[in-house]
């Protein structure tokens, strides 16, 4: 039987049940100081303390459990161990020993539920725990991850918005550091939950995407300098994010960084923002990693071109940045997409993509322009709510969805009159949210990211996509015997051959070779008994057959 690709088996498509999937929850991947619950309004009180616990961390000694205690008012300095929940399939099923791992970075505004207007911003939000989970059946190891909470929404001036979320942005991108170099540690020894360290993805929902593209992009301090970061525009040595306090890119050395190396790098390979935007365009660079972006065009909070981040629970502007409209045009034109870019797109994902690029759309008054050059793009076009709804926004978050009688979504988050809770806050920029509707725009999500993993990171088949049964090329290859226990004679009657390539059934390319050829002999050469899958590559598209060795 021919196969539109054998990774469908694998990572593309689910392979693990519900119930062959395994959670372990609040895993601590890092300790640091928490600027949402300490004061720093005394430096004769707070410095001290952090001298204290500096030493404590730089010779291992325990940090006194009042630290970790904001109610205990003996310290003025509190610092929060940082935890993450994996998700994967169960190790005594699954004989993969090397499995990808996929960071979700949560949403929330940088502070937490409902004290950000919304009841979402937890690693257990819901479209958290879908995605997680989907992944984790698709055969990797999923990780929703804490990072540190906490700036000045309300602040009086832009300034003081700026660079108060600017800091609060730069310590979560330690965070995410952090817990790469932590798993890169446990992989290195025992290998807790069987991952390979050299495939990692980070994808960032809402405020997560902003955090995502800037663990990706920013890689030199003099980034941290560009006019827009400095208060003082000229002034070319300051900046809102102080290294000497918070530390450098990477979280070590600063007076306010408890982080420190482990050995292990923060590199990862792979980035996936749905929603948020990119700080700059200046930080992007030829060879940074592949990236796939998933954004409504209308995003009410994020711009989706050139714009100005605002604040959702006060409309305030805080920072000029670009969305995925303008800086996946740059990450084409440096061909750091090029991986994936040579899918055919015969997949409904990739057509409706693909088929919206330079498009105008229109949102009431609003036209919004599609570029052309988005390939790693899905621009998500939304009902158009504001003409239909009067005092809703167009949508900024649609896979997201909440417990509407739980207790975050029911707490009064403006006092009106009338009263607001923070679930009707939410539903302002996600109207008839449900988790039927949520999941509706996560298949989207799995569906057009997923393909672009298994390319980038080699998971599997990529290029031309999977030939159809009855196709005329497919109908007339041959492979034979099957089972073997020895040869296996491949031959197509009707386009040469241009690659063979088997893979293993967990994913992994174990065999290729190019043949230019109508006939090609398959040498066992040591492959183990079981089942494989052989992908013949034509000029037309692939075709992939089960061989069974004996």
């Amino acid at each position: 039987m021919a196969l539109a690709g054998h990774a469908q088996d694998r990572y593309l498509s689910e392979v693990f049940t519900a119930n062959q999937v395994t959670l372990t929850s609040d895993v601590v991947f890092g300790t640091n100081i928490d600027f949402l619950t300490s004061q720093f309004s005394n430096p004769a009180l707070y410095g001290p303390e952090v001298v204290q616990l500096q030493t404590l961390v730089s010779t291992g000694q325990p940090i006194p459990a009042p630290f970790f205690d904001p109610l205990d008012a003996s310290t003025v300095v509190k610092v929060a161990n940082l935890k993450m929940d994996v998700y994967q399939p169960e190790q005594d099923l699954d004989s993969e020993t090397a499995r990808p791992v996929f960071i979700f970075v949560h949403t929330g505004n940088a502070l937490p539920p409902p004290l950000n207007g919304s009841p979402t911003g937890l690693k257990t939000d819901s479209s958290a725990v879908e995605i997680c989970k989907q992944m984790a059946r698709r055969g990797y190891v999923a990780v929703s991850m804490d990072y540190r909470l906490g700036w000045n929404p309300l602040g009086s001036t832009v300034e003081i918005r700026r660079g108060t979320l600017l800091n609060a942005i730069y310590r979560a991108i330690h965070d995410v550091k952090q817990c790469i170099r932590n798993l890169k540690a446990d992989a290195d020894g025992a290998n807790t939950y069987a991952i390979d360290p050299s495939k990692i993805i980070v994808y960032g929902e809402g405020t997560g995407g902003y955090i995502a593209l800037a663990a990706a992009t920013l890689d030199h301090p003099q980034e941290l300098y560009i006019d827009k970061f400095r208060p003082d525009p000229f002034d070319p040595n300051t900046s809102y994010v102080d290294t000497t306090v918070v530390g450098n890119i990477e979280g070590f050395g600063g007076q306010l960084a408890l982080y420190r190396p482990n050995g292990f790098d923060s590199h990862f390979n792979f980035c996936v923002n749905a929603g948020g935007a990119l700080a700059d365009t200046s930080w992007l660079a030829p060879g940074d990693m592949p990236m796939v972006a998933l954004q409504t065009i209308f995003d009410p909070f994020a711009p989706y071109g050139n714009g100005t981040v605002i604040v959702p629970t006060t409309g305030e502007q805080v920072v000029d940045v670009q969305g995925s409209n303008v800086f996946m045009e740059l990450v084409n034109d440096f061909g750091n997409n090029s991986s994936f870019a040579t899918l055919v797109g015969n997949d409904p994902f990739t057509t409706r993509a693909r088929s919206l690029y330079n498009t105008d759309q229109v949102h009431g008054s609003n036209t919004v322009h599609i570029n052309t050059n988005l390939e790693g793009t899905f621009p998500l076009v939304t009902p158009n709510w504001p003409a239909q709804i009067p005092g809703t926004f167009e949508e900024a978050g649609p896979w997201q969805w909440w417990d509407p009688a739980g207790a975050l979504a029911q707490t009064v988050v403006s006092p009106g009159p009338p009263p607001i809770t923070a679930g009707q806050a939410s539903q302002a920029s996600n109207p008839n949210f449900s988790g039927t509707k949520g999941r509706a725009y996560i298949d989207t999500i799995m569906g057009y990211m997923n393909p672009r993993i298994v390319c980038a990171l080699g998971l599997g088949p990529c290029g031309l996509m999977g030939l159809a049964d009855h196709d005329p090329i497919a109908v007339g290859v041959a492979m034979a015997p099957n089972p073997a226990h020895d040869v296996v004679r491949i031959t197509s009657a009707k386009e040469t051959i241009r690659m063979v390539e088997v893979y293993d059934v967990n994913g992994r390319r174990v065999r290729a070779e190019n043949v230019e050829n109508t006939n090609y002999l398959l040498h066992r050469n040591g492959l183990k008994p079981g089942a494989y899958f052989v992908t013949l590559t034509f000029d037309q598209g692939t075709v992939t057959r089960k061989l069974m060795l004996d």
